[in-house]
């Protein structure tokens, strides 16, 4: 029997990419992850979305009674000086919609929730590669995303070939 195949168009028109989320938490790895967005962003022309988790404060245990843990009442300025800088960097690079946004939660829901409500066409996400119990705590996001999402989802990882 003979199989037939489709001709592959490498035409990048055929892929719509209109919205991109990119998530940071400042880490070197997140910065990356932000290039290869900021990278697709240019390429496609597209709305680029910076987003940053403000998590909750681990609060402490009291033998059995969950306590609802505490989340900071404003965004650290710290963070929003580097999203400030992100976005410069972007309108920089020539990326015709930019923006940031904050919110609080655990990182993989609240990310997850955003590309749902801003109705994003992909999501790139860093992975950190840990192992163990920093693999759960960290890395977990990153699959969690994948798992969770409504779109695809770009993993960048700590040893990729770069294409930037």
């Amino acid at each position: 029997m003979k199989l037939e195949t489709m001709p592959v168009r490498s035409d990048p028109a055929l892929l719509s990419i209109k919205k991109i989320l990119v998530p940071v938490d400042f880490s070197s790895l997140s910065k990356k992850a932000f290039k290869y967005a900021l990278r697709l962003a240019q390429q496609f022309k597209t709305e680029l979305t910076v987003l940053h988790v403000l998590e909750p404060a681990v609060p402490p245990s009291f033998e059995g009674l969950q306590i609802a843990p505490p989340f900071p009442e404003e965004a650290p300025s710290g963070a929003e000086k580097n999203l400030r800088t992100l976005i410069d960097s972007a309108r920089t690079a020539g990326v015709p919609k930019v923006r940031s946004l904050f919110r609080r939660g655990l990182a993989s829901h609240e990310i997850v929730e955003a590309a749902k409500d801003l109705d994003v066409d992909l999501i790139v996400i860093a992975a950190h590669g840990y192992t163990g119990w920093k693999y759960f705590c960290i890395c977990g996001t990153a699959e969690r995303v994948v798992r969770a999402a409504p779109c695809p989802v770009l993993v960048v990882r700590e040893k990729e070939h770069e294409f930037i």
